[in-house]
């Protein structure tokens, strides 16, 4: 039989230039990647996920989603230092999205609007205790009492909080806004007894009836120096002096104020001693570049009038005066002395080195490891004794409100799963997304919000609020500067931009799939797609 023409050997109904999937050496494929805001946030907060429904304007479903990792939004809105910001790939095309701005305004919105959690899990009967009312403590309360456990919150001071209250001045933090979400936790159910310190962990579990226990107590011990004084020096410690300012006795520090410290606490006391109106002076040994204090906090400071001393070291404290010795870089950049002094006027010192957690709950608890002054826990959040968890200011990491809360729900989800007689296993994490995987000249050029500031007057004056948030129009706005990296946010460049028609539209909602018969794997939707939710993969895989 003589060969049939090439043409008719085709499937019926297709031609040469469309049945074309078998030229391909790759193939697209959609994808879901990990957005770098995600990734850097210490809570482990679903940002791109809440900033989705807040570009819509829906609020309430932003929150929502938001406090599934994180019960704080409006507190966290305020003292979060926002590293989502520092890694959210907006800031290589012009500025980044103000997420915390965004979390902020929901948060202040829940409360405006009386949004609630919902309600918890049905009853497991399990009791856990929680020992301490700062930010890992209530993180593990909340997210333990959705899960259904009856929790427990012995705190030692006489209002919850934690160093959010006693660390954190009112300018940066409004206490209205900080008790109205510690309610809204309390509101699950859960039970919190002040004035309560814990010995003995031990006992107290025994006495509670305690299934397990979450250690999360704050660091709230001021470490000294030694630096000679006479018996007339008026020495304190930072933590000492915040604490106080919390009372109805204000600390008596006089007239000229020496802060001794480089770091966020030694700003916090020099911007609250300026608006006592006290005239504060920083000593730090090294200099601006090397404080650990974040830069704008420093840069706030200075305009309200605090004056720093760098590279500068006490070397003794008198009556009525500080004695100071210069210091200068050596060739490693480490400070030296300089065998140079001069006198500064000091009716008060205040050390702000850093501060210590006290372990004395501790004492005798077998198979626990304490080294360098915190607990040593593993990945699951739990100390070398069964059923004691520790997070936040007690276990090794950095001290912050977000890395406290991020601490309180991982260990929740640890405690929840031992007390189940099993292990959890967190879902695996997608590839970042990075920049270099967007196209960005798709985004077009949008200015970053930026929040209103207190008059210069009334920050050295009073203790309002130094920072606005965004009204819901400027909310609105930054929400929508999201360039959703890694996720398909149905834009149709794919759909449109693909010379075979390989792109399905699967309908709102539903993404796009790629009919495979009919793609070369030219690459050209990966190329065009603004967010980087496609890739090419080799056609054997």
């Amino acid at each position: 039989m003589a060969n049939k023409p090439f043409a008719i050997t085709l499937k019926p109904g297709t031609s040469l230039a469309n049945l074309t999937g078998s030229w391909r050496s790759a193939r697209p494929v959609y994808l879901n990647r990990l957005p770098p805001c995600n990734n850097a946030c210490p809570a482990g907060e679903n940002i791109q996920g809440w900033l989705f429904h807040a570009e819509s304007g829906d609020y309430e479903q932003a929150w929502r989603v938001l406090v599934r990792d994180n019960p704080l939004p409006a507190v966290m809105g305020r003292v979060c230092y926002h590293p989502c910001e520092t890694a959210c790939n907006r800031g290589q095309l012009d500025e980044a999205v103000g997420i915390n701005s965004v979390e902020r305004f929901l948060g202040d919105e829940a409360i405006k609007r009386g949004w609630k959690f919902e309600a918890p899990s049905a009853s497991t009967g399990k009791k856990v205790l929680v020992v301490g009312a700062g930010p890992s403590g209530l993180s593990a309360a909340y997210h333990l009492a959705c899960m259904g456990h009856q929790v427990e919150i012995q705190e030692a001071g006489p209002l919850a909080g934690g160093m959010m209250r006693f660390g954190i001045p009112k300018y940066r933090l409004p206490r209205d806004v900080l008790d109205a979400e510690v309610q809204r936790i309390l509101d699950l159910g859960v039970t919190l007894k002040l004035n309560t310190k814990v010995e003995h962990i031990e006992q107290s579990m025994q006495q509670g009836g305690f299934d397990a226990a979450f250690l999360a107590v704050g660091a709230h011990i001021g470490k000294r120096a030694m630096i000679p004084a006479g018996d007339a020096s008026h020495i304190v410690d930072a933590v000492s002096v915040l604490r106080s300012m919390e009372g109805e006795d204000k600390p008596m520090l006089g007239r000229k104020v020496v802060v001794y410290g480089g770091g966020n606490t030694a700003i916090d006391v020099a911007r609250t001693v300026k608006r006592m109106g006290a005239e504060p002076i920083i000593v730090y040994r090294r200099t601006r570049d090397k404080a650990p204090a974040h830069d704008f906090e420093i840069e706030e400071a200075l305009q309200e009038g605090v004056m720093i001393k760098w590279l500068s070291t006490i070397k003794q404290a008198g009556v009525g005066e500080i004695t100071v010795e210069k210091m200068e870089l050596d060739e490693k950049g480490f400070p030296q002395p300089t065998g140079e002094f001069e006198k500064l006027e000091a009716d008060s010192v205040v050390l702000a080195l850093g501060q210590d957690v006290d372990l004395s709950l501790l004492e005798g608890v077998p198979g626990l490891e304490i080294k360098d002054g915190v607990v040593q826990v593993a990945p699951n959040m739990m100390t070398g004794h069964p059923g004691i968890f520790a997070g936040g200011d007690m276990v090794p990491s950095e001290r912050t409100v977000t890395v406290g809360v991020g601490h309180g729900k991982k260990a929740a989800r640890n405690i929840d799963a031992w007390l189940r007689g099993i292990t959890y296993a967190p879902q695996p994490k997608h590839e970042i997304a990075t920049f270099d995987k967007l196209n960005p000249w798709y985004y077009s050029d949008a200015d970053k919000t930026v929040r209103p500031m207190l008059d210069i007057i009334r920050r050295q004056t009073s203790f309002d609020e130094v920072q606005g948030g965004l009204d819901e129009t400027n909310a609105l706005f930054e929400a929508r500067r999201c360039l959703s990296c890694g996720n398909c946010f149905e834009c149709d460049n794919c759909y449109g931009v693909c010379p075979d028609n390989a792109v399905i539209k699967l309908g709102p909602g539903k993404g796009f799939e790629f009919k495979y018969d009919y793609c070369k794997g030219c690459g050209l939707c990966v190329a065009e797609c603004p967010c980087g939710s496609i890739k090419m993969v080799p056609e054997d895989i």
